[in-house]
């Protein structure tokens, strides 16, 4: 709610013959329509309870408005002058091993993925996981729990059903499917609850899982492909269209439904941004199983 200018009231002066008595004002209520005030509401609250009138307690005692109103933080954020998905991106970047990117400041652990020894066997733990997930997203997306994640659905990124036809594939080929393991079914419950409660942060995994399958991702299937799979390219990494511009187009609407957040409320998004790594790591080190 915008600040309502501090209403002051100055004292009567009573003089008496030999001095004079500054005499304080009384608290005041107010009685003022709700709707001469401008309320900002955030874009993924639910709706208020109607209110006809609302109460305001005016004081002398007050703070000036200098008081009332401390100034702005003049602090930018590394990105911001490029919408908040730029935001998320850097942060993200920072998470990577210093081999992984150029912007990483972890220390590498472990083998890199050139030298990962790898099986179908934990491939297909990884698929089955990774199928879970995105059907938890994209479920999610269809429930729009807040009316804004429908922006989301039939973005072009959706994997579920690719994943889908790769695990049939497989199936053919005499492979058993198995069932998925804990750490899928553990992040597709954190997801779950997260959405329903908390939409920053849930956006935080939304952008991760589908943008990080992009890049690393990729990389990481035809290191696998040229492994165990003779170089067979999956649907998991196809997109129909063009894959640079429906990344685009999704950078686009996560950036409008961010321009409605508050500062607070953005980073407690770029916050998030390392429990979704840790979940991702889970399920991609099933490879190595």
């Amino acid at each position: 709610m915008d600040s309502i200018a501090q209403v002051m009231q100055s004292g009567t002066i009573f003089k008496k013959p030999q001095f004079s008595i500054l005499q304080r004002p009384k608290a005041q209520l107010l009685s003022i329509p709700i709707s001469n005030f401008h309320q900002r509401s955030s874009l993924f609250s639910r709706k208020q309870p109607f209110l006809s009138k609302m109460v305001v307690v005016v004081s002398s005692s007050a703070t000036t408005p200098a008081e009332a109103a401390p100034e702005k933080s003049n602090k930018r954020y590394p990105g911001e002058g490029k919408g908040f998905v730029e935001e998320m991106r850097f942060v993200a970047m920072k998470l990577h091993t210093k081999d992984q990117a150029k912007e990483g400041e972890k220390e590498p652990q472990g083998k890199p993925v050139a030298k990962w020894e790898t099986s179908v066997e934990g491939y297909l733990k990884f698929l089955v996981d990774s199928k879970l997930v995105y059907d938890t997203l994209e479920g999610i997306m269809d429930k729009a729990a807040f009316p804004e994640y429908a922006e989301f659905r039939n973005t072009g990124l959706e994997r579920s059903e690719s994943l889908a036809k790769d695990l049939e594939w497989f199936k053919e080929q005499g492979h058993t499917i198995p069932e998925p393991s804990s750490p899928g079914v553990s992040y597709a419950k954190y997801l779950e609850d997260l959405s329903e409660t908390d939409p920053q942060a849930f956006i935080c995994h939304f952008y991760n899982t589908y943008f990080a399958h992009t890049a690393g991702g990729r990389m990481i299937g035809r290191k696998v492909a040229q492994t165990v799979l003779n170089n067979k390219e999956l649907e998991f990494y196809k997109w129909e269209g063009d894959l640079a511009q429906l990344l685009q187009n999704v950078r686009d609407k996560i950036n409008r439904v961010a321009e409605n957040w508050t500062r607070e409320e953005k980073n407690h998004c770029l916050e998030e941004t390392e429990k979704s790594f840790k979940f991702a790591g889970e399920i991609l080190r099933l490879i190595l199983s």
